[in-house]
């Protein structure tokens, strides 16, 4: 199934066939859905106030900081969750092909 990444706010900066930069806002308590790309790989870059990347197959939860990242290669099942009590934004990056976006269960 495709369809959309469900955030509170999207300011892009760069989009072409094969790159989209854009800044999300999470609503506080707000996520993304568990979901994939088929050939698009993301760089999750926290901006000001922490966010988690949590991920399937193995199952781990990243916590970021300001200024760390996370790369996510294509395929990897994926979700960027706000645990704060503010909005939140973060820069993603998504790189080497078109754009997709594959929900998948909330069951592991």
């Amino acid at each position: 199934m495709t369809g959309t990444s469900n955030v509170a706010e999207v300011e892009w900066i760069a989009r072409t066939e094969d790159v989209s930069v854009r800044i999300n806002t999470l609503a506080p308590g707000q996520g993304t859905p568990w979901h994939y790309h088929s050939v698009v790989n993301d760089d999750v870059l926290c901006l000001a106030d922490p966010i988690e990347v949590w991920l399937r197959d193995p199952d781990e939860t990243i916590r970021l900081a300001p200024g760390q990242r996370q790369h996510i290669p294509a395929g990897r099942v994926h979700r960027v969750l706000n645990p704060a009590a503010a909005p939140l934004r973060y820069l993603l990056v998504q790189a080497t092909g078109p754009y997709d976006f594959i929900a998948v269960k909330t069951e592991p």
